[in-house]
């Protein structure tokens, strides 16, 4: 029952957040669409910023845990490293607002928030790079997660977004993956030096439409 009720207190943040924006969103809020006691919220976490990050880290969690798992299922550390960079990309492509806040809490003073979430998170995503097992998983993770941290800032960052066709090439690029591994962007990136798919397997060249999984 405990469980439940924490889940969808974490459920109705995304939500309300993604909806509203953080200053607009109180904890009375969260409480009232999750249909628990407003001291409840006070119980598991000790603020709103914390209820956040670890909200959006249950739904990164949930998110690449579907793009890993997703059929066709695949044990090629290309490919699954490749799913783990689109569905965080495709996050901050369909939840811009969300992922802003995020990234703005955890620029501020408080910081990074360790919480079930965020280990479930981080497991899956070391996970991933220990099977593409190119280099040691303990130098590997840490760098893969600061650039795609770096890429979901420049994502939603207002005025000056990037192109996230463009940072996909730029890390597929790095770790050497083949263009139409994970889920592809429905055509290449503009301008740059990737006129062609990065060198990995044979590219099958149909344009899919990039989306996370939900």
């Amino acid at each position: 029952m405990r469980r439940r009720s924490r889940e969808r207190l974490l459920q109705a943040t995304v939500e309300l957040v993604g909806e509203r924006g953080y200053e607009a969103t109180t904890l009375a809020d969260i409480a009232d669409r999750a249909g628990s006691a407003r001291g409840l919220v006070s119980y598991y976490f000790p603020g709103k910023r914390q209820l956040l990050q670890s909200a959006v880290h249950r739904l990164m969690h949930r998110t690449l845990e579907a793009a890993l798992c997703r059929e066709p299922r695949s044990e090629d550390g290309d490919e699954l490293l490749a799913r783990a960079i689109d569905a965080v990309l495709g996050l901050a492509v369909d939840r811009p607002t969300l992922m802003r806040t995020h990234m703005s809490g955890v620029l501020q003073a408080e910081g990074f928030v360790q919480c079930p979430e965020q280990q479930r998170l981080a497991a899956l995503l070391r996970g991933a790079v220990e099977r593409y097992g190119r280099g040691p998983a303990d130098e590997d993770y840490p760098l893969l997660r600061a650039l795609l941290m770096g890429a979901v800032f420049a994502i939603v960052l207002p005025g000056v977004p990037m192109d996230p066709r463009r940072l996909r090439a730029e890390l597929f690029q790095r770790y050497g993956l083949g263009w139409e591994l994970g889920v592809p962007p429905d055509g290449k990136p503009s301008g740059g030096t990737l006129d062609e798919p990065v060198t990995g397997r044979a590219a099958d060249q149909s344009s899919r439409p990039w989306s996370s999984s939900k």
